[in-house]
């Protein structure tokens, strides 16, 4: 008899070890660190992950969705009254000139006074001299005519001015001799004529005694004829005396010519004082209009560039500058109400169109983007701030703002 084990059965159905069925489930389960998963969970992770699919697709835009919408027509937000809009303040380059919404038209702007900076330039004919004294400064407000400033070269154009009127003292002193020695003239001429007149009456009369004598034999014929030669050479000085004494009537000839000559003396005398004067002028720099000092371009001692002297405008008045692409200024109409915001500016202002330019000019008012397009062609369109707006504005010449202009607005209005 052996003590050896009897080998186990091969009969089927094998006993159960515990892998298949539930056993398998709960080794699953051990795996995953003892937590099940039932399969129906998945319905709330799926729709998650398409908002946040959806979200990223509108933020990046990526090829696929720019394509689909330029097929289909659609424009993110379109489905909606108030579309996703990018805010106004950040609008930048040449989206700056764009609709933001139905009706608006929003562009680039700068703000100026009303007429604009005038760069006070030097006199005519002053291009080489400096600045001798500065009479304003930066922030006062001058009136048209006041002087701004004095130029170096105004002493010796004082000079000349000086030496012109000495000039037109000559001159009319001049044409006082002239009119002196005419008076005196003829006042002698009229005194040489009493006198041949009177010698001729006595020479005149004497003939006349002797004549009745000659007939008697009192008296010779050689005494007669003595006495006409006397009577006839006083008669010929009395007619030398009337010419000469009709040379210094008012209305002769030589008179007027010594008069006309010194009075064209004393006229070209003050001709040239009058440009002495005029030029003088051209020392002094005089305010155009009527305005506030912007900036001052040269100080003492300088002498201005072609930037001129200084900046003035008429603040009490401000006005926007703006330049509205070309595709857009058809909808833009005189009257329109306009809102005008920088962030110098704390907030908005507001005004209405007042001119449109009628020339396509190239855009000058871009932003520092690389990518700018500065060949863009815009009309500029001139904006007058309201009262209050214009009053806050004044201290902001030259800034850059942005510029929405409520287009059709005004014809709107009047339809109603």
């Amino acid at each position: 008899m052996s003590n050896s084990p009897e080998p186990a059965s091969q009969e089927l159905p094998l006993p159960d070890n515990g892998i298949g069925g539930i056993g398998a489930k709960a080794a699953a389960t051990a795996k995953t660190g003892g937590v099940r998963w039932p399969s129906w969970h998945f319905l709330f992770v799926i729709p998650l992950f398409v908002m946040f699919g959806g979200v990223m697709g509108l933020y990046f835009q990526p090829p696929g969705l720019q394509a689909f919408f330029g097929l289909t027509g659609l424009t993110p937000g379109g489905g909606t009254d108030t579309p996703i809009a990018q805010a106004i303040e950040r609008v930048q380059a040449q989206q700056e000139v764009a609709v933001i919404s139905e009706g608006d038209i929003v562009a680039l702007g700068r703000l100026l006074p009303a007429g604009k900076v005038v760069a006070v330039a030097l006199p005519y004919g002053s291009s080489d001299a400096r600045v001798q004294s500065l009479d304003v400064t930066v922030g006062q407000t001058v009136a048209k005519g006041d002087i701004l400033a004095v130029l170096d070269n105004r002493a010796k154009l004082q000079n000349a001015l000086n030496g012109a009127e000495a000039n037109l003292q000559v001159s009319q002193a001049n044409l006082l001799q002239v009119q002196e020695t005419i008076r005196a003239s003829r006042e002698e001429a009229e005194a040489a004529l009493a006198r041949a007149q009177t010698t001729a009456a006595q020479a005149q009369a004497e003939l006349n005694r002797l004549t009745p004598l000659l007939t008697r034999g009192v008296t010779t014929a050689s005494a007669i004829d003595a006495a006409q030669a006397r009577a006839d050479e006083a008669a010929r000085d009395v007619e030398r005396a009337l010419a000469t004494l009709s040379r210094y009537e008012a209305g002769s000839g030589a008179v007027q010519a010594d008069i006309a000559v010194a009075e064209a003396n004393v006229y070209a005398a003050k001709v040239e004082v009058t440009r002495a004067r005029s030029d003088l002028d051209h020392a002094l720099v005089r305010a155009p209009i009527s305005g506030t000092v912007l900036d001052i371009n040269a100080r003492v001692g300088e002498r201005p560039g072609s930037a001129g002297l200084l900046d003035l405008g008429d603040t009490s008045q401000m006005t926007v500058e703006a330049e509205v692409y070309q595709t857009m200024i058809g909808r833009v109409a005189i009257g329109d109400p306009v809102t005008i915001t920088a962030q110098a500016l704390g907030a908005p202002l507001s005004g209405r169109v007042q001119a449109i330019g009628l020339e396509i000019n190239r855009q000058s008012i871009t932003s520092d983007d690389p990518a700018a397009n500065t060949d863009a062609r815009v009309v500029d369109v001139i904006i007058e701030l309201d009262a209050p707006s214009s009053q806050r504005a004044e201290r902001f010449t030259n800034l850059e703002a942005i510029v929405r202009i409520d287009a059709g607005r005004a014809s709107a209005v009047g339809g109603e």
